[in-house]
C-alpha cells in the first residue's frame, strides 16, 4: 500500500454541516520510514511534529499500529519500551510521549487521529488506559483491511466521509478492545490455573508428586504448565517446589528438636545426605550449623 496522510480540521469541507455521531477524525495515514533516515519525517504539521529529545503532548487521541519493524516507546506514565511488529499504542490528550523507530530497522505504521464526545466515552473503557497504552494486537487481517477502508473513505473525500470514517475508527476500536479483553481472560485462566497447582504442590509437599503428574491432574500439557508457571512465579515447578520444601525444613530445625533425619524425611527428602547438600547450596549453611548459629542468635 502507497504511503498516505491527511490532516483534517474537524467541521470543515463536505460534511461540514453534517452531525459527526460523537467521534470526529483530525488525521489519517499510513507511513513506511525507511532505515537510516531521521524520524519524524519533515513533511509533519507543525503541530504534529515533534523533537525525539524534547517529546511532544496532542490535544487528541491518537491509535498508531506498527505492521513491520521495530522501535521504541515512551508516554508520561510509563519507561521507555521496545515496540515489535503488530504492536499498537495510543496517545491521549494532554499526555507527553515520544517514540521512534529503531535507525537500523525503520517501520510501517498506520495512524488515525480522533475526538469527540463518543470518543471520549470509548476511551474510558477498562482495557485503555494512558497507564498501559500499549496493546499487542499482532497480525490481524481484518484490522488492517478497515483500516485501508478508512484512509480510502478519507482519500476519496466524498460526501458523509467523515461519518463513514468515524464508523470505521469505531470498528478499530472495538477489535482492539476485542483482542485485550480475550488476552486479558486468557490470562486469568492462566493465574488460575497455576495458582491451583501451586495448592497441589503445597498440598503434596511430602510427596514426590513430579511436576509432570501435577500438569496431567490439571488437563494442560507439561510443556504449557513448565512456561506458565516460570512466567507467573518467576521460578520453574521443580525450583518451586524444592524452596518450599527448604522452608518448611529450617522452620523445623528452628521449632523443633527433631534430628536432621527426621526432618529430611518429613520435609520430603529421600535421603540426609541428599538433604544436607540441597540445604548447604540454598541456605549456605548445613542444617546443624542453620540451627546452632540461629538458635544461639534468639538466646
Amino acid at each position: 500500500m502507497d504511503t498516505f496522510r491527511k490532516y483534517i480540521n474537524p467541521g470543515t469541507g463536505a460534511d461540514a454541516n453534517q452531525p459527526d455521531w460523537g467521534i470526529s477524525i483530525h488525521n489519517v495515514g499510513h507511513y513506511i520510514h525507511p532505515a537510516g533516515k531521521i524520524y519524524p519525517d519533515p513533511l509533519h504539521p507543525n503541530e504534529y511534529f515533534f523533537d525525539y529529545a524534547k517529546g511532544r503532548i496532542l490535544s487528541e487521541y491518537q491509535l498508531v499500529y506498527i505492521a513491520s519493524g521495530t522501535g521504541t516507546f515512551e508516554a508520561e506514565f510509563i519507561g521507555q519500551v521496545n515496540v515489535q511488529p503488530g504492536t499498537i499504542f495510543f496517545l491521549y490528550p494532554g499526555i507527553w510521549h515520544r517514540f521512534k523507530p529503531d535507525e537500523e530497522n525503520g517501520w510501517s505504521e498506520y495512524w488515525v487521529g480522533f475526538g469527540g464526545s463518543y470518543a471520549n466515552h470509548l476511551m474510558k473503557q477498562d482495557c485503555f488506559s494512558p497507564e498501559h497504552p500499549l496493546i499487542y494486537m499482532g497480525f490481524n487481517a481484518e484490522f488492517i483491511n478497515i483500516f485501508i477502508q478508512l484512509i480510502d473513505t478519507i482519500k476519496f473525500n466524498g460526501m458523509g466521509s467523515n461519518q463513514l470514517a468515524g464508523c470505521l475508527t469505531i470498528q478499530l476500536l472495538g477489535l482492539v478492545y476485542a483482542s485485550a479483553l480475550l488476552k486479558l481472560q486468557s490470562s486469568s485462566r492462566k493465574s488460575q490455573i497455576i495458582n491451583n497447582i501451586k495448592y497441589s504442590i503445597h498440598e503434596n509437599l511430602n510427596s514426590d508428586i513430579s511436576p509432570e503428574k501435577l500438569a496431567e491432574k490439571h488437563n494442560v500439557s507439561y510443556a504449557w504448565f513448565r512456561k506458565s508457571f516460570k512466567e507467573i512465579t518467576g521460578q520453574s515447578p521443580g525450583q518451586y517446589q524444592l524452596n518450599l520444601k527448604i522452608q518448611k525444613a529450617a522452620k523445623m530445625l528452628l521449632e523443633t528438636d527433631l534430628g536432621i533425619c527426621d526432618i529430611a524425611y518429613q520435609s520430603g527428602f529421600e535421603s540426609e545426605y541428599y538433604f544436607s547438600r540441597l540445604f548447604k547450596s540454598k541456605m549456605n549453611l548445613s542444617p546443624s550449623r542453620y540451627r546452632k548459629e540461629f538458635l544461639c542468635g534468639k538466646e
